[in-house]
């Protein structure tokens, strides 16, 4: 059964604009790819060490996965792994949860 919140990492800018625009419309690499790229709980720690590495400060939405509807599918990554992707826009009303993240290079601290 797939999970209740599922999750996306932005920057801070994108999570400003989502707020003003009541949606998040996707980065440069979800526009290419024709989805917004999502992540289980389990999943983002790794999408950050991938993609965003050298951001000082991260904004973490938690969604609820059951407003997204047929829209959200399950797909295989390159290695594999399954991953929630979004074909549609995210809607605000999606948003249970908004985690900010901060770190410098030696340590690492979270603020909610």
């Amino acid at each position: 059964m797939p999970p209740e919140r599922i999750y996306r990492v932005l920057v801070p800018v994108e999570w400003q604009a989502m707020q003003e625009a009541g949606t998040y419309r996707g980065s440069a690499l979800d526009l290419r790819d024709g989805f917004i790229h999502l992540s289980a709980e389990d999943q983002v720690s790794g999408t950050i060490a991938r993609y965003f590495a050298n951001e000082p400060e991260l904004t973490v939405l938690e969604i609820d996965a059951a407003v997204l509807g047929e829209r959200l599918r399950w797909e295989p990554s390159h290695d594999g792994m399954l991953f929630p992707h979004l074909y549609a826009e995210l809607p605000l009303s999606a948003v249970v949860g908004v985690h900010r993240k901060a770190w410098t290079r030696r340590t690492r601290r979270t603020r909610r």
